[in-house]
Order: C-alpha cells, then sequence, then structure tokens
C-alpha cells in the first residue's frame, strides 16, 4: 500500500490561498474599525450561529439530504467495508448514514475525527462496484482525516461576516434616516463597499481552496486503498449518471454541493464557480499516480 506522503505543490497552494484569505480579512477588519461598525457585537452574534451550525453540521447535512444513520445489521456489507478503511487510515469508524435518492453520490461530515459521519445514496451503492465504492468511501475518509469541515468552517467565518454587513449593514448605522458618528452615513456605506470586495474575493479563494481540497481527498483515498484507478473510474460513472438524474432531484440537493464527491453543476450558474476541479483533471491526477505505483 502507498505510504501518506504530503503532495507539497498542492499543499503550498492551500497555504498561500489561506495566505491571501488571512490578508484579506486583516485588511476588512481595519476597514470596519476605521469605519466605525460595532465589529464584536457582529462577531459575537454570527461566532454563536457558526459555532452551532459546526457542531450540528452532521445533522444538519443528513436531514437535508434525507440521510439516516444505519446499524451493522442494515448493511453488514457497508459498515465492515468503512471500518476496514477508516483502519487503513488510522481513523476512528465513523458513523455511517444512507439517503434513498436518484443521485449517485458520497459525502463525509462531522466536526472531528472523532465525531464524523460518511455518507452514501442508494444509487451510488446500485452504480459502482466493490472497488470503485472503496475508492469513494476512502476519499471521504481522507476528507475526514484532513478535517476539512472544520478548515471551511474557519475559512469561511469572516466571509459571512462581510455577507451579512452588504445585507444588513444599514441597520448598524441605526437605521434609514440616521448613521454612525453623529448622523454621517459615509462610513457606514464605505465598509458596505469594503464587505462587498471582501466577500467577492473571499467568495473566489474558498472555492479554490475548496478545490484545492478536493484534489488532496483524492489524492488520500487513492494511498488508504492503494487503487487510484478505482476511484477515477467511479468519478467518470458518477459523472456520466448524472446526465440522467431528474431535474427536480439535482434541484432539491444542489445546496450539498460542498460536500458531494461529484458536485450537481447543471446549467450555467451551477459551473461559474465550482467547490469541486473537473471531473476529467482529477481522473488525470488519479491516473499519474497509478503510473507511479506501476513504476515503483
Amino acid at each position: 500500500m502507498m505510504q501518506w506522503q504530503a503532495d507539497w505543490g498542492l499543499r503550498g497552494r492551500m497555504g498561500l490561498t489561506m495566505v491571501l484569505l488571512g490578508l484579506l480579512y486583516v485588511g476588512f477588519i481595519a476597514a470596519l474599525a476605521v469605519s466605525g461598525i460595532n465589529l464584536l457585537g457582529i462577531v459575537l452574534i454570527l461566532g454563536l450561529f457558526s459555532f452551532g451550525q459546526f457542531f450540528f453540521s452532521d445533522r444538519l447535512a443528513l436531514r437535508s439530504m434525507g440521510a439516516r444513520t444505519v446499524s451493522e445489521d442494515e448493511y453488514p456489507e457497508l459498515h465492515a467495508t468503512v471500518g476496514r478503511l477508516a483502519q487503513q487510515a488510522d481513523l476512528p469508524k465513523p458513523e455511517i448514514a444512507v439517503a434513498d435518492s436518484q443521485v449517485p453520490n458520497a459525502f463525509a461530515t462531522g466536526r472531528s475525527q472523532s465525531n464524523a459521519t460518511v455518507a452514501v445514496t442508494t444509487e451510488i451503492m446500485r452504480t459502482l462496484d466493490q472497488d470503485e465504492l472503496e475508492g469513494v468511501l476512502a476519499h471521504e475518509l481522507a476528507h475526514v482525516k484532513n478535517r476539512d469541515v472544520m478548515v471551511m468552517t474557519i475559512a469561511s467565518f469572516l466571509s459571512t461576516i462581510a455577507f451579512m454587513i452588504v445585507r444588513w449593514g444599514w441597520l448598524f448605522s441605526g437605521g434609514h434616516g440616521q448613521g454612525g458618528r453623529g448622523g454621517n452615513q459615509a462610513p457606514i456605506w464605505v465598509a458596505i463597499v469594503v464587505s462587498l470586495v471582501v466577500w467577492i474575493l473571499s467568495f473566489v479563494l474558498i472555492r479554490a481552496l475548496s478545490r484545492y481540497r478536493e484534489y488532496s481527498a483524492d489524492r488520500g483515498g487513492a494511498i488508504i486503498t492503494g487503487k487510484p484507478s478505482a476511484l477515477a473510474s467511479a468519478l467518470m460513472k458518477i459523472s456520466g449518471r448524472m446526465d440522467r438524474v431528474p431535474e427536480d432531484d439535482l434541484r432539491d440537493q444542489a445546496e450539498m454541493n460542498a460536500f458531494f464527491i461529484i458536485p450537481i453543476s447543471k446549467g450555467f450558474v451551477g459551473r461559474l464557480f465550482k467547490t469541486h476541479p473537473a471531473t476529467e483533471k482529477r481522473v488525470e491526477r488519479l491516473r499519474e499516480m497509478e503510473r507511479e505505483i506501476e513504476t515503483a
């Protein structure tokens, strides 16, 4: 089996993206301080909201997908496969959930390695063979190992604050008729404009970070199973099946894009700011890993 080695090029790009996000957020906080907005109050309110969302992320994700945790008696083979892969990844065995859905997909959620859930749809179990399913499950376990839910929650925190200021900024000035600092509305409008710029830039950077973390999970999943070609085959098969899924099902589940192994990206808007790299690029990287194994 392959060793869990870092892809330093990929880590470097993720690191640079997070540095850029950090610099953007430092400038954002400085601009809010100058504008006179009560930043502490906003941070406390949204901090409590984000903490609650993060703490209950697994339940929220499962509920939105209509998934339920299943016992070993119900799905013995699925439990055995996840347990074996978790052991190979040096992880505690996560909870396992199944969603009765025509969308062939899978996702992982949870705030920590010891409090995680791996979910699959009934359609993906019908679509993939055993090796391909193992590749997908290993990909999701790599997300758990990399603590991606926590990383993306932290990365998105100040972006969420920027969005709320853009949407509700006039409230922080005291209403329609009054501005901060003696009725002068200029500071609050400066803060709204700055927040809009920060939100747009952070939106782009966070999606770039999400794409890099998908590459990382692909690599981790291939290392866990030692079969990059199986995951590549699964990605192509799932991507091909998406075109046959009814539009209503795709719309119902599109909000889970950031969690899915293959995003729902039909239409212009879905493709404009992708949370995942193109399937073709992911498959090519996995094939490169397969060639490395064959020549090792």
